[in-house]
């Protein structure tokens, strides 16, 4: 999944529930983290983890792959549901994942 889906699912009024589920998530969880492989690029795809598996570690390796922690899941939802407000009711998927993006890459 890249983070412009993630970005249009939860847009569309997708349920937190029903994404855990699809991607074999505790719901009980702390808190879901979203990382990426570096260079970030919206073309990446993204992974999703616990943070009781990641101990909230900046750099994750999984499978032999290295990641990277872009934000939580609060801050994520936090900014879809300032998306919907008034004045940013316009913005674009892709508008919403580029400054995703650039937070998770510039002030994580």
């Amino acid at each position: 999944m890249k983070l412009v889906d993630l970005v249009h699912y939860f847009k569309n009024d997708g349920s937190y529930e029903e994404f855990c589920r699809s991607q074999s998530l505790e719901l009980e969880s702390e808190v879901i983290e979203v990382y990426m492989e570096k260079p970030f690029d919206l073309n990446k795809e993204i992974a999703f983890f616990e943070i009781e598996k990641t101990e909230g570690k900046v750099e994750y390796h999984f499978k032999e792959m290295k990641y990277f922690n872009l934000f939580d899941f609060y801050y994520f939802l936090d900014t879809i549901e300032e998306s919907k407000n008034s004045e940013n009711k316009t913005l674009t998927d892709i508008q919403i994942a580029n400054v995703l993006l650039t937070y998770g890459r510039d002030d994580a």
